[in-house]
């Protein structure tokens, strides 16, 4: 009921029905409005993944490393034969001083690796490393910034899969970010990674490493710290 002056004004049902078909017909439009604005902001997150991952891959494929490069140390990230090898050549060249192994089996000894890499035993005597404590990436990053500290390292070269690079450069810089540090990707050529897309098992093998990465980056941008190493694992190992 409305009162107007002296008059009383009962509305009629179609009065309440054009008032009730307004607001559903605003129900809808703001409805229609939300569903649009999230298809729009799904549409640019997946533009902006799928982005990331061609950046990603194309990093991986292009990134240039200086051949020549000379350090105080060499690091090498376990996780394949060729990146040991590829550090013990660079020892071998005198590009670095001392070389540490990074996150090896608690089963695996000194003489194993010299034996699998055709390399002087007399080398792990002298001047290779081995660390045993480190169980992933961050690890690693923490085991190289306690090996530079206690040998007074200033540069490093990092030897690592070329996939692997862009997670462990990040929490490298983050542990250490004084050192120079000199990126040396290893490329195995049974991966394929120049024409990845034509291997499903290559391109689960970046995606899973995009996404890592992702994480890895979103953590340390949100102040995440790389820490210290857990507790010295048990090896059975012997040299």
């Amino acid at each position: 009921m409305i009162e107007t002056g002296d008059t009383l004004f009962f509305p009629t049902e179609a009065a309440n029905g054009a008032r009730l078909r307004e607001h559903a017909g605003l129900a809808h439009r703001i409805a229609v409005a939300i569903v649009k604005l999230a298809v729009a902001s799904g549409v640019l997150v997946a533009a902006f993944f799928v982005g990331g991952f061609l950046w990603f891959t194309h990093e991986i494929n292009t990134r240039q490393m200086d051949i020549g490069a000379n350090a105080d140390g060499i690091v090498v990230l376990t996780g394949g034969r060729d990146r040991v090898t590829e550090g013990l050549e660079l020892l071998s060249n005198g590009q670095g001083g001392r070389l540490l192994i990074s996150g090896v089996h608690p089963e695996t000894s000194a003489s194993a690796i010299a034996r699998e890499n055709d390399a002087p035993a007399g080398w792990f005597d002298c001047c290779v490393d081995l660390g045993y404590r480190a169980e992933n990436t961050f690890g690693n990053a923490a085991e190289t910034r306690n090996w530079a500290r206690e040998h007074k390292a200033r540069s490093l070269i990092i030897v690592t899969s070329a996939y692997h690079m862009p997670r462990s450069m990040a929490a490298m810089r983050a542990a250490m970010p004084d050192v120079v540090l000199i990126p040396h990707p290893v490329r195995p050529p049974e991966l394929g990674l120049g024409h990845w897309w034509t291997d499903p098992a290559t391109a689960k093998l970046l995606f899973s490493e995009y996404l890592k990465y992702i994480l890895a980056r979103t953590r340390l941008d949100l102040g995440g710290k790389v820490g210290e190493l857990p507790a010295a694992r048990q090896t059975t190992a012997r040299r």
